[in-house]
This record gives C-alpha cells, structure tokens and sequence, in this order.
C-alpha cells in the first residue's frame, strides 16, 4: 500500500501555536482501524454518550457514498484541491489509502485550542503520522473479531466495486498487524459493549493526572500549600 504521508517538521514554524504545541490543549483521540472494523459506528455512538467532545471531518479525493454529506462525514475534494492544500501545508497528514487521498486539516483541531476534546477517525496510515507529530495524542485501534466478519462487514455496505472490495481486504491483512502501534485495542465483536470500552477509555484519559495537575493545585492551595511546590 502506497504513502505519501506529510514530514515530521514539516510546518512546524508555520504552526507553533498548533494544539499539539498548547500545554493548555484538549485531548486528540486518534481512533483507526481496517476499512469496515466499525470505527465510524463506535464514533457515533461515543459522540452522542461523551460530553464535550467534537469529531475532525477529514478530507478525501473519494466519492461520497449514499447518505453520506460533504462537511460531515468528509469534506470531499478534487485531487487538484487536495494538492493545493498540501503543498501549502494545511495537513497535519495525508496519505493515498485504497487508491484515494485522504488527510488531517489543522484547522480541524482548532477546538483543542479551547480545551475541547477531538476525536479523529483515520486509517493506520494516518494514525502513524499523527503519533510521529503529536507524541500525547490518545491512540485507539478497533479489531474486527475475525477475517470473515470483517468481509461480510464490507459486502453488506454495498458501497464498493469488486476490485475495490477486494483492495481494501486485501490491505486489511497488513493493516491489522499494527494493532502493536496503539496504545488500546478494543475487539469490535458487539457494538455496545465496543463503545462502551472507547467511552471509557477517553474518560480514564481525562482523569490522568498529568491533564490535572491545574485542578490539584487549586484544591491543594485550600489545604495551605505552598503554590511553589504543588
């Protein structure tokens, strides 16, 4: 599988002042999976139960699929498009998966900026480059619970030509191999129970004491600390 994913540094001096540079910054939660191992459904379900959280609509070369609207699922683009604002480095990634170009607009995180939580649905691909960037960032992979499932998954959506089909299982074999690379992996073999598990695990990640440390020291300040050492 083809990558044509964005440098390290690159734009680093163009965006300083990014959410991956704000101490003050929300949560990035990078959610990946194979093509068909339900990240979207799980997404969905943990927008409508998590409080203060928002979803990053990548941008795609694809075709929208039925039901799908540009701005909400992605923003879909002409591959023209797409090049302008990689070259004008608009991307925090970018990446051809299954023959299409995929990416992470910046200014799709600009709600981290403000504290607020982001939730970003994105290919192995993507994901690597994401944690490359923005070490904290929270990385979630979502394993189908086997081959076949994940086949029907996909034939059932009806969304794809044959030769497309089988391009995306065929990347599939490779993709789920790098569950190794996340720091969770959530086995997607019944959807409530799967979301429940991605629910929480952006919870357990907020409670962290290291994205606390402001609420101690304003509790300890009550007790009589001193504000140098807490």
């Amino acid at each position: 599988m083809s990558s044509e994913t964005i440098g390290i540094n690159q734009g680093a001096n163009e965006h300083a002042d990014d959410p991956a540079n704000d101490s003050g910054a929300g949560i990035l939660i990078v959610v990946s999976s194979p093509s068909g191992g339900g990240k979207g459904t799980l997404i969905k379900r943990v927008l409508r139960t998590v409080d203060d959280l928002s979803y990053s609509v990548s941008w795609t070369t694809r075709e929208p699929r039925a039901g799908e609207i540009n701005g909400r699922e992605y923003h879909f683009t002409t591959p023209d498009e797409f090049e302008r604002m990689r070259a004008g480095g608009e991307f925090l990634e970018s990446a051809s998966v299954h023959n299409h170009l995929y990416g992470t607009a910046w200014s799709g995180l600009e709600a981290t900026k403000e504290g607020r939580d982001i939730i970003l649905e994105i290919d192995v691909q993507g994901a690597a480059s994401v944690r490359a960037r923005i070490p904290d960032a929270v990385s979630i992979f979502i394993l189908p619970p086997s081959f076949d499932t994940l086949r029907e998954r996909l034939t059932a959506r009806a969304s794809e030509t044959p030769d497309n089909l089988a391009l995306r299982l065929k990347n599939a074999r490779a993709e789920v191999e790098h569950y190794r690379d996340f720091q969770y992996v959530i086995l997607n073999d019944e959807v409530e129970r799967a979301a429940g598990k991605l629910a929480g695990i952006i919870t357990a990640e907020r409670a962290r004491a290291s994205r606390n440390a402001h609420v101690a020291r304003r509790v300890l300040t009550t007790f009589g600390a001193d504000n140098s050492k807490v």
